[in-house]
C-alpha cells in the first residue's frame, strides 16, 4: 500500500516534480506532518518560484483532510536548486535540465523558415497549385452530382426521355473530374515530398554545422542525447508536419471556403442557418490549441529525457555491465518512457476531445441540412439535385474540418520541433573566432607565454582555476607541468588549444595573442594534442590516422605510424591499416589506441605538441612503449607535458609544479629534488603508492 501511494503521489505531482534521491528524516516528517515538512523545506529554499510553492500546497492540501491518507502519502520531497523534486522507490538518477529553459525558448523562426523555402519556391508553388486544383475539383464534383440526381429524378416523370443521351455528358464530365483529381493529387504529393526532403536536409546540415561551431562551454552543459535528438527526431517531426500541413491543410481550407461559397449559391437561407455556429468552433479551437501547444513541449522534453537515459547507458555499457546495472537502467528507461507515454496520452486526449467536438458539431449540421432541405424541397424552393449537392458540399466541409482538426496536433508538434531546431541553428557562439592571423611555417619558432592569466570555467564561474598565472615555454624546449589533481594542469592545455578564452591576461605564440589567430589553423596546423583518453572513430586505422591531415597520402600515414611506433602492431592485424577499430576504438588496447593517436597528431607535423596525461591510463609496459613513441614524435618541437606520473617528466628541460592554480616551484628534476619541497613530496607520495601496490 505504501509503495502504491508513493507511485500515485509522484504521478499526481509529475508536472512539477523531477526524480532525485531522498532523505530519511524528511520522509518521517512527511509521513506524520506533511504540511510542516513542506513548510520547512520551502522556507529554506532560495530563489524558489512562487508558482512552484503554490503547486506544492495545492497538492498537499487535499491530502491533509484525511489523517490515514496523509500518513501514507509517501512522496519523497527534496529541494535542489530551488526545484521541488519527487522520486518513487525505484532506482533513478538526476536528469540534468538544460539551463535557461523558459517559455520563449525554441520560438519558431518564420523568417529563417522562409529562407529555406526560397530556393524551392517554384516547386512549392507548383505543389500548392496542384493541391488547390484538387480542392477545386472536389468542390465542383458535388455540383455535377446534383445534375445527375436531377436527371435521375426527371426520368421518373418523363419516361420517354433517352437516359443515355441525358446522362452521357454529365457522366463524361464526372469521369474527367476524377481523372484530373488523381493527376493533380500525384503531382502535389510528389512535389511536396521533394520540397520537404530538401528543406529538412538543409536544416539538418545547418543544425549540425551550428553545433560544431559552438564553444566548448556549450558542450560542457549540453548532453549528447539532446543534441542528437534535435538533429534526428525534431527535424523529422518538423518535416512530417510541414508536408502534412501543406498537402492536407491547404487542400482542406480551400475546400471549406469553396464549399461554403457553393452552399451560399445553392441556398443562402439554408447556409446561413447551418454556418451560424462556426465562429464558436474557431474561437474554441484557438484556445484549446494554446493549451495543447504547451503540453506538446512537455511531451518532447520528456521524450528527450528518455533518450538521454538510453544514450548514457549504451555509451557507458562497460560500466553498466561491470556494476550489473542492466536492470536498474531498464527500470529508469521504462519509468521515463511511461511518463512520456502518459503525457502523450494526455496530448492525444486533448486532440481527441477537440476533434470529437468538431465532428459532433459538423454532423449536427448535416442533420439540420437534411431536415431543412427536406422542408424547402416540399415547398418547391429546392430541387432534389440541389439538396443532394448541398449535402455533399456540407459533408466536404465536414471532412475538411475533421482533417484540419487531425492536422492540428501535427502542426503543434511540428512548430514546437521546428522551434527547437531553429533555436540551435540561430545560436551564436560566445567566443570570438574572427581572428585571421597565421604564422608561416618557416617563421614559426614556438615561443609560448601565459601572461597574467586568470580563468574560471563558464559552467563554474565562481571557482577560479588560474589566478595571475605566468609561464614562458621557450621554443624547442620541453616543459612539464606537474601537481596533484584539480590544480589546473589540463586547464593550461585547454587554454593553449583555445578551447576556452582567458578571463584576464593573454596566451601568446611567438608574441601573437592566440585570440587574433585563425582558430582552424591554430588547432589544425600549429598544435598537436594527445590526451589521456584518445577517442578513435568507428572506422579503419588508416582513416583514424589520416584524420590529422585529411589530404595525406598513404605513404605519409605509414611514416607517421612508424614515428609513433605503431606500424609494427598495425601490420600484424589481418586487415592491416584497413582494420576497423570499433566504436571509440574498443577493439584495441590502451597502448595501441594511444600510439594511433600519436600518429594522428604527428601526421600534421605541428610545431607545438601538447601531451595531456598521455600515459597516465597505461600499464608500465605500455607506458614505456608509448613514452618512447612520444619522445620520438617530440623531437624538434616545443612540447608542453601535463603529467601526473613524475617518471615521465624527468628528462624535461623545465618542470613546473602547480598548486591551487599557481606556480610554487620551477626547475629541472635534479634541482627540484634538492629543494625538498612540493616536487620532492610528490615523488615520495608516488613511491609510497607504488610500494603499496607491489605489496
Amino acid at each position: 500500500m505504501w509503495q502504491l501511494l508513493q507511485m500515485q503521489s509522484c504521478q499526481l505531482m509529475r508536472p512539477r516534480l523531477t526524480p532525485i534521491r531522498s532523505n530519511g528524516y524528511f520522509i518521517n516528517l512527511l509521513k506524520n506532518k506533511p504540511s510542516d515538512a513542506v513548510k520547512r523545506y520551502v522556507s529554506n529554499v532560495k530563489n524558489c518560484k512562487e508558482n512552484e510553492i503554490k503547486g506544492i500546497f495545492q497538492f498537499i492540501s487535499p491530502w491533509k483532510l484525511c489523517t490515514g491518507i496523509s500518513l501514507g502519502l509517501g512522496t519523497r520531497l527534496l529541494l535542489n536548486d530551488g526545484a521541488v523534486l519527487c522520486k518513487a522507490k525505484a532506482p533513478s538518477r538526476i536528469i540534468q535540465r538544460r539551463p535557461n529553459v523558459n517559455e520563449d525558448s525554441g520560438k519558431f523562426d518564420w523568417s529563417k523558415f522562409f529562407e529555406y523555402l526560397k530556393p524551392h519556391k517554384w516547386l512549392l508553388a507548383a505543389a500548392v497549385a496542384s493541391a488547390m486544383a484538387v480542392a477545386f475539383l472536389n468542390i465542383y464534383i458535388p455540383a455535377m452530382l446534383g445534375v445527375i440526381v436531377n436527371i435521375l429524378a426527371d426520368m421518373r416523370s418523363n419516361p420517354n426521355v433517352d437516359f443515355i443521351d441525358e446522362i452521357k455528358y454529365p457522366a463524361l464530365k464526372m469521369i474527367s473530374l476524377y481523372i484530373g483529381q488523381a493527376i493533380f493529387t500525384f503531382f502535389y504529393i510528389h512535389l511536396l515530398a521533394q520540397v520537404g526532403e530538401r528543406v529538412a536536409a538543409q536544416m539538418k546540415q545547418d543544425l549540425f554545422v551550428s553545433i560544431l561551431q559552438q564553444d566548448m562551454a556549450f558542450f560542457d552543459q549540453e548532453r549528447t542525447g539532446e543534441l542528437v535528438n534535435r538533429i534526428t527526431v525534431d527535424v523529422q517531426d518538423f518535416k512530417s508536419s510541414f508536408k502534412q500541413t501543406i498537402s492536407g491543410g491547404l487542400r482542406a481550407i480551400t475546400q471549406v471556403v469553396g464549399s461554403a461559397v457553393s452552399l451560399l449559391v445553392i441556398s443562402p437561407h439554408l447556409t446561413g442557418m447551418t454556418l451560424i455556429c462556426v465562429p464558436t468552433v474557431v474561437i474554441g479551437g484557438t484556445f484549446i490549441g494554446s493549451l495543447l501547444r504547451k503540453l506538446s513541449r512537455e511531451v518532447q522534453a520528456q521524450i528527450e529525457k528518455a533518450t538521454l537515459v538510453a544514450e548514457e547507458a549504451i555509451s557507458n555499457m562497460r560500466t553498466v555491465r561491470a556494476f550489473a546495472g542492466e536492470e536498474n537502467e531498464a527500470k529508469m528507461f521504462a519509468d521515463e518512457c511511461d511518463t512520456a507515454a502518459n503525457l502523450s496520452m494526455e496530448l492525444g486526449l486533448g486532440v481527441g476531445l477537440f476533434q470529437a467536438g468538431t465532428n459532433l458539431f459538423l454532423n449536427g449540421m448535416v442533420l439540420a441540412t437534411m431536415f431543412l432541405g427536406g422542408h424547402l424541397m416540399s415547398t418547391g424552393q429546392m430541387s432534389a439535385g440541389d439538396v443532394m449537392a448541398f449535402l455533399v458540399n456540407a459533408q466536404t466541409i465536414q471532412r475538411s474540418v475533421a482533417q484540419i482538426s487531425l492536422l492540428f496536433g501535427a502542426v503543434i508538434k511540428g512548430v514546437s520541433a521546428g522551434g527547437r531546431v531553429f533555436e540551435y541553428i540561430n545560436k551564436e557562439p560566445k567566443m570570438d573566432t574572427s581572428g585571421t592571423k597565421v604564422i608561416k611555417y618557416h617563421e614559426f619558432h614556438g615561443d609560448i607565454e601565459f601572461k597574467d592569466v586568470s580563468f574560471a570555467y563558464p559552467t563554474r564561474p565562481e571557482a577560479i582555476v588560474l589566478n595571475n598565472f605566468n609561464l614562458k615555454i621557450p621554443a624547442g624546449k620541453t616543459v612539464a607541468i606537474v601537481g596533484s589533481s584539480g590544480n589546473g594542469k589540463s586547464t593550461i592545455a585547454a587554454l593553449l588549444e583555445r578551447f576556452y578564452d582567458v578571463d584576464k591576461g593573454s596566451v601568446t605564440i611567438d608574441g601573437v595573442d592566440i585570440r587574433e589567430m585563425d582558430c582552424h589553423w591554430l588547432r589544425g596546423r600549429a598544435i598537436g594534442l594527445i590526451s589521456q583518453e584518445p577517442v578513435l572513430f568507428a572506422t579503419t586505422v588508416k582513416e583514424n590516422i589520416r584524420y590529422g591531415k585529411p589530404d595525406a597520402s598513404d605513404a605519409e600515414v605509414y611514416q607517421a605510424a612508424q614515428t609513433a611506433n605503431a606500424d609494427e602492431f598495425i601490420r600484424s592485424f589481418p586487415a592491416g591499416y584497413d582494420t576497423l577499430v570499433g566504436e571509440r576504438g574498443m577493439s584495441l588496447s590502451g597502448g595501441q589506441k594511444q600510439r594511433i593517436a600519436i600518429a594522428r597528431a604527428v601526421l600534421k607535423n605541428p610545431p607545438v605538441m601538447v601531451l595531456d596525461e598521455a600515459t597516465s591510463a597505461l600499464d608500465a609496459t605500455s607506458e614505456k612503449v608509448v613514452q618512447t613513441a612520444l619522445e620520438t614524435a617530440s623531437k624538434g618541437r616545443t612540447v608542453l607535458v601535463i603529467a601526473h606520473r613524475l617518471s615521465t617528466v624527468m628528462s624535461a628541460d623545465l618542470i613546473v609544479v602547480l598548486s591551487k592554480g599557481k606556480i610554487v616551484e620551477m626547475g629541472t628534476h635534479e634541482q627540484l629534488k634538492k629543494q625538498k619541497g612540493h616536487y620532492w613530496n610528490l615523488i615520495k607520495q608516488q613511491d609510497q603508492e607504488e610500494d603499496n601496490r607491489s605489496l
